[in-house]
């Protein structure tokens, strides 16, 4: 298979480097190719070396060796000592009456174990920390609410008063921005000691997922974990506001007069927070079936959308597509049929930056121009957003029915992430830890997109990067491309989109591919398939990629998973 024309990357032989991988070795973990399996067995003939078919990799039990007598193997396990054991252990007399068991039986046993302890760290454990998060997430909101409230009231209250009695006012309202950032940086601190847990959750259930999917049966008997630490919930933050009590003007002492604040107070709550418990079906659990990338991708369908030039594409169904390119007119076209269905224009007569598809299966648009975000309802157009000093480009639609939405500045400020729920902000996404701007300066070549894991991808072509925050807005990671790339030309990353194995998908126009990594940022490989300017991507329901391909006015339809 010729790298240069074939979908995806190929994986070489680990000793010549240049020839593809046909063989592997399960006792060392090396990649071959059939010219260099018998060098490979002779580099060291201390060891059984067990070459195996590349698509049988990791087919090979491999047993643990016997602490007692070397390079002897351990098949047996002795129940009673709790150890593995050789053959030359079970000739002697050590363990002679002893309970023997297969050591494979026991693996399964260890095995099935991790399993159940992974799942209800995957089902329950990891997502009641979310609830937590979340939980206290929106208290936060409410707290600045309502302190808000407060400082409005004494403020009006103040207006009633001349001017001397200012600094009395400022005094009061110090104390309340006193008492509002003593119990913030509580529920702060609070929240990132859960963020910190689920983290360590998510460091578990990966480890656990390793060692699950290895042969090396050490692994497995060394690998333990600690759930029931993570059963120990948290504390809840129980919060007391102040209030404030005005006085009425009769001639006291001024300080008395004008009125007090009541003290907050911040207490803890050992039952404040329940484990979430998972309702699964029989059929299926909450988490996704593994799905492997597909070794040569399979391009299902083409569609000819009649655009100059195709910008965005967004699935409502395994069936249906919208499409919008160089025009006002947003296009729902059948994907196994290539016929068009509907037909829907932007409200102000300007091309649509990006589009998107709700939860509940409404269009999206986005009006750079108008710098408005509007949805399309029973095919009528109505304005959900309009900013004043910001201009919107990409958007999408969260699990919860939410919309990310990308805001330029209109006067070079940083760009931020705004998460709205309806026309009302939620939470803003702009800086860093340190104070630094996350996402680059300019009004284009900017996609968004949601992961599984609640983490908020966008493309920053600028930036010649792939930025993914978490749910709470803390960087994760950067991913500026892989090297060598198919035309050697910069990372210049533009249509966004994810999948159920939490895999990142980005089109590269500059290299003419799409980049797929994991959830952590790590390169899994590219697909071309052919394409022709990629931009636009999005996943239909049956987990296959459509990629608008902008030149042609295209879009096309790849498999690419098992």
């Amino acid at each position: 298979m010729d790298p240069r024309t074939s979908a995806q990357d190929v994986m070489r032989c680990d000793l010549c480097e240049t020839a593809v991988v046909q063989m592997h070795c399960d006792t060392c973990l090396v990649n071959l190719c059939t010219a260099c399996v018998g060098k490979h067995m002779i580099s060291d003939e201390s060891k059984r070396h067990e070459i195996v078919p590349f698509k049988l990799r990791k087919s090979t039990p491999l047993y643990p060796g016997c602490t007692f007598h070397d390079k002897e193997q351990c098949e047996m396990y002795c129940n009673q000592c709790d150890i593995p054991v050789c053959a030359t252990c079970l000739a002697s007399d050590q363990h002679l009456g002893h309970k023997l068991l297969k050591i494979l039986q026991v693996l399964d046993e260890k095995r099935d174990k991790i399993i159940k302890e992974q799942t209800e760290l995957n089902d329950t454990i990891y997502p009641t920390y979310q609830d937590i998060a979340s939980d206290v997430q929106n208290r936060m909101s409410q707290l600045e609410k309502e302190y808000g409230d407060l400082s409005t009231a004494i403020t009006k209250h103040g207006e009633d008063w001349h001017r001397e009695i200012d600094k009395l006012v400022k005094k009061l309202k110090a104390e309340v921005d006193e008492m509002k950032n003593t119990q913030l940086q509580t529920l702060q601190k609070h929240l990132d000691e859960i963020n910190k847990t689920m983290s360590d959750i998510k460091d578990e259930i990966n480890s656990s997922y390793t060692v699950v999917d290895s042969n090396e049966i050490s692994k497995l008997f060394n690998f333990t974990t600690v759930i029931e630490t993570y059963k120990n919930l948290p504390h809840k933050i129980v919060l007391s506001l102040p209030k404030f009590r005005p006085d009425k003007i009769q001639g006291k002492e001024l300080s008395k007069l004008f009125g007090s604040l009541s003290s907050s107070s911040l207490t803890s709550d050992k039952h404040g927070y329940s484990m979430k418990r998972t309702q699964k079906s029989t059929e299926a659990g909450s988490s996704p079936p593994v799905k492997q990338l597909l070794d040569e991708p399979e391009t299902v369908t083409t569609i000819d959308t009649g655009y100059d030039r195709l910008y965005s594409v967004a699935c409502l169904s395994d069936e249906e597509i919208w499409t919008s390119g160089n025009g006002s007119t947003m296009k729902l076209y059948s994907i196994n049929q290539g016929s068009l269905l509907k037909s829907i224009t932007t409200m102000s007569g300007n091309r649509p930056y990006d589009i998107a598809v709700t939860k509940s299966g409404d269009l999206v648009y986005t009006d750079y121009i108008d710098r408005t975000v509007n949805i399309v309802k029973n095919e009528k157009v109505e304005e959900v957003i309009r900013l004043q000093n910001w201009i919107p480009t990409g958007v999408c639609s969260t699990s919860s029915g939410d919309l990310l939405v990308i805001l330029d500045s209109i006067d070079r400020k940083p760009t931020k992430v705004v998460c709205y729920s309806g026309s009302t902000e939620k939470q803003t996404i702009q800086f860093d830890d340190k104070g630094k701007p996350l996402y680059s300066c300019s009004y284009s070549g900017r996609y968004i997109t949601g992961n599984r894991n609640l983490d908020i991808c966008v493309s920053d072509y600028v930036a010649n990067a792939v930025v993914v925050v978490n749910q709470a807005g803390k960087l994760r990671f950067r991913y500026t491309g892989h090297t060598p790339a198919p035309k050697n030309k910069p990372f210049t990353p533009q249509g966004i989109t994810t999948d159920s194995q939490s895999h990142i998908l980005t089109a590269d126009n500059n290299n003419e591919c799409v980049h797929i990594i994991d959830q952590d940022g790590q390169f899994l490989r590219y697909l071309d398939s052919g394409l022709k300017n990629p931009i636009g991507l999005c996943i239909d329901t049956n987990e296959n990629l459509l990629i608008a391909q902008n030149h042609k006015g295209q879009m096309k339809k790849i498999k690419y998973l098992q």
